[in-house]
């Protein structure tokens, strides 16, 4: 049994690790109480995000976000016509409006998020078809 000290967010722990041999332990791990220090704080929840919807019918083209940030508006609505280059949404990231365009003419298939959703990288914005 070896005896470590680690330090996690600042706050220092004493934990012991035992060497398994042969995928079998000798005697039952112990568990050590924390070195004397502060308390962890708890982490923030973070906001329930409604899921999102990121199915996409056969044939669609898909419009991916190319960054993580909030969505300000939605430009379009499904079904309307677009040109390439158009823009159809407005996404916030790091304080600076990014205008997400049309890559091609079509047709708006569906929309998967709504004004205020945050929204990863990758995540399918809208389909196209």
């Amino acid at each position: 049994m070896k005896k470590f000290l680690i330090k996690v967010n600042g706050n220092q722990y004493e934990v012991e690790v035992e060497e398994v041999k042969d995928g079998s332990v000798a005697a039952e791990p112990a568990v050590s109480a924390p070195a004397p220090s502060v308390a962890p704080k708890a982490a923030p929840k973070a906001a329930t995000a409604p899921k999102k919807n990121n199915a996409v019918s056969a044939g669609s083209e898909k419009v991916t976000a190319p960054m993580p940030g909030t969505i300000l508006g939605v430009k379009v609505n499904s079904g309307d016509a677009v040109k390439k280059g158009e823009v159809l949404l407005i996404l916030e990231a790091m304080k600076m409006e990014n205008e997400i365009v049309a890559p091609n003419d079509g047709t708006i298939a569906s929309i998967n998020v709504s004004k205020g959703t945050a929204v990863n990288a990758g995540d399918v914005l809208l389909s196209m078809n």
